[in-house]
């Protein structure tokens, strides 16, 4: 995948030397500062190398003036439904504290979605935890609808 300008912004795939700073993003909510860890943990590379090897998956990073401010995951899931429809999951999406408020989350979110159309996917879906209130109503902004309930089992 090429690297593309938005805005002042560069959108290009995640480096494996990006992987701290993706995790510290994670690990900056009450949520994620539960469940990350130290982001030179070992286990976050063999996870950036899978995914960095699967075609259908893609970490994204958002990079102004060679800074990394935001991030997020894209994966592309087959299915049988909708004439064998190909959805995006956009999963991961973080903004660095220093640059939110500035539009950056709306213009990932834009991006991505812009890219799973010119993949030819018919549709785009994501998952956000219940508690993020302020998550939602920026999604509901961007035209996502509430449509399903999910269900997570942890395994851990």
């Amino acid at each position: 995948m090429e690297s593309h300008y938005v805005l002042s912004l560069l959108f290009r795939p995640a480096r494996r030397q990006d992987v701290p700073e993706i995790v510290a993003m994670l690990a900056d909510d009450p949520l994620g500062a539960r469940r990350e860890g130290d982001p030179g943990d070992e286990r976050y590379l063999a996870a950036f190398d899978r995914i960095d090897a699967d075609p259908y998956d893609e970490l994204i990073v958002a990079e102004r003036d060679g800074k990394v401010v935001g991030t997020m995951q894209l994966t592309y899931l087959a299915g049988l439904s909708r004439l064998g429809a190909e959805r995006c999951q956009i999963e991961a999406v973080r903004v660095s504290a220093a640059t939110r408020g500035q539009g950056l989350g709306r213009r990932m979110i834009q991006w991505a979605v812009d890219r799973a159309r010119a993949r030819g996917c018919a549709m785009v879906q994501l998952t956000s935890d219940k508690s993020r209130n302020d998550a939602h109503r920026f999604y509901d902004s961007l035209g996502f609808t509430a449509s399903h309930e999910g269900y997570k089992l942890s395994l851990s």
